[in-house]
């Protein structure tokens, strides 16, 4: 278990979550505040949240990352510096949306498709008036719509009906092109997150702020005190009320409800011949419909599929389980590539991020007219209890470094609250 497991209860912060906003914040602190005590815990086996990387079995070397994968808009991305200092490599292969190999077909149907796709999205840019959801902007009967559904899965996580148009129109994730670690964006993290003293394990039920002077918290392994508290957990355990406060803050609750995870998962496929797919190109199962899987024909080289499910088809996947996961894609492969594809092909990882008990999916989309709750989430309560995470960024929502952002904010909000100790 990395980091402190003393059992000091009195703490100057308690940071809760150890994903990418609250290991961010405590490097943060460590950094500008040494004068004072931080404590960071994760509910959890593992430092990472939804950055988890996996080996290859049997290729331990081959990173395979089960939650993000690209350091987005990487030229401004903090982790991008980051990976350079932990000793770690940026592949600057273009990604597939940055003119990156793409699996060929009809020119004419690509060539409409990309009309149909580029108009849409913008009549999302140009939208004005109240929000709407993204589904309101189809064009009606076009027959690209389901392809246009697709990719709005990828996006958001959720189905068009789901999400703001308000929310799409402010996302920017800074200026790409967008690239890789080779040794995953997982160990990145959790890398980085070495040298913050942490618990693993302990899961916070209650937040007590009732007294002037201290926090009290409780959790399953017992109780702490603190000066002050980061709260960084997924909006899904915020809504469900997994931890208490008293008093109850209910714009938290609410902001976090309108701001759910969607779900976004991965099935990594080990290819026992890779010479039958082309290296590092990318494939949409359908071109028609928005039940589709997107893959990655041997990422980096390595000799894996990675296939990407979201929406409604990652829950319905995620429930039914990793053979139908493996069969879904299979049959997609097998339609590109002919009936043998699946005798080269065997389940290596899959994640399951709905399923996962302390995250409860994969990023954050705003509901209709709740695009400004980001803010309400992100703001301070009484100056002693903080909130980060990338349901917490108004532009770089679902991404690892718009929780790093939040997380440097939230330290320095701190670190200024916190008289220094004599």
């Amino acid at each position: 278990m990395p980091g402190d497991n003393g059992t000091s209860v009195e703490q100057d912060v308690v940071i809760i979550g150890a994903g990418a906003a609250g290991i961010a914040a405590a490097r943060r602190l460590q950094a500008i505040r040494p004068d004072i005590s931080i404590l960071l815990l994760e509910a959890g086996d593992r430092l990472g949240g939804r950055a988890w990387t996996v080996g290859l079995p049997g290729a331990a070397d081959i990173a395979l990352d089960l939650g993000c994968g690209w350091l987005h808009g990487a030229r401004s991305n903090p982790w991008t510096g980051i990976a350079d200092e932990v000793g770690l490599t940026v592949d600057r292969t273009p990604a597939p949306w940055n003119g990156g190999r793409q699996l060929q077909r009809d020119d004419a149907q690509i060539h409409a498709a990309q009309e149909a796709i580029g108009a849409y999205f913008e009549r999302l840019e140009s939208h004005e008036g109240d929000d709407t959801d993204l589904a309101e902007m189809l064009e009606p009967g076009n027959a690209w719509n389901g392809q246009i559904r697709a990719i709005g899965t990828y996006i958001t996580g959720a189905e068009l009906e789901c999400s703001s148009v308000v929310d799409y129109t402010r996302y920017d994730p800074g200026p790409g092109p967008d690239w890789r670690v080779r040794e995953g964006y997982g160990n990145l993290i959790s890398r980085y997150g070495r040298p913050v003293p942490a618990r693993l394990g302990v899961e916070v039920t209650r937040i007590d702020h009732r007294h002037a002077g201290r926090i009290d918290i409780e959790t399953n392994q017992g109780g702490l005190r603190a000066r002050a508290v980061l709260v960084t957990v997924s909006t899904n355990v915020l809504a469900a009320e997994k931890i208490a406060f008293d008093p109850p803050l209910p714009e938290k609750i609410e902001a976090a409800a309108r701001l759910p995870l969607g779900l976004a998962d991965k099935l990594f496929l080990r290819l026992d011949n890779q010479e039958v797919l082309p290296a590092d190109t990318h494939m949409l199962g359908s071109v028609s419909r928005g039940a589709t899987g997107t893959y990655q024909l041997r990422p980096l080289g390595a000799p894996v599929v990675e296939a990407y499910f979201a929406g409604d088809l990652a829950h319905d996947l995620e429930r039914e389980g990793s053979e139908a996961a493996f069969s879904f894609a299979a049959d997609e492969l097998a339609a590109e590539f002919g009936a043998d594809i699946r005798k080269e092909l065997s389940v290596a990882a899959i994640s399951a991020w709905a399923a996962a008990p302390h995250i409860g999916g994969s990023y954050s989309y705003a509901e209709p007219g709740a695009s400004d709750l980001r803010a309400v989430l992100a703001a301070p309560h009484d100056q002693r209890i903080f909130f980060a995470g990338e349901a917490c960024s108004r532009a770089r929502y679902s991404t690892a470094h718009g929780a790093y952002e939040t997380g440097v904010a939230a330290a320095d909000l701190i670190a200024g609250s916190l008289s220094s100790k004599v």
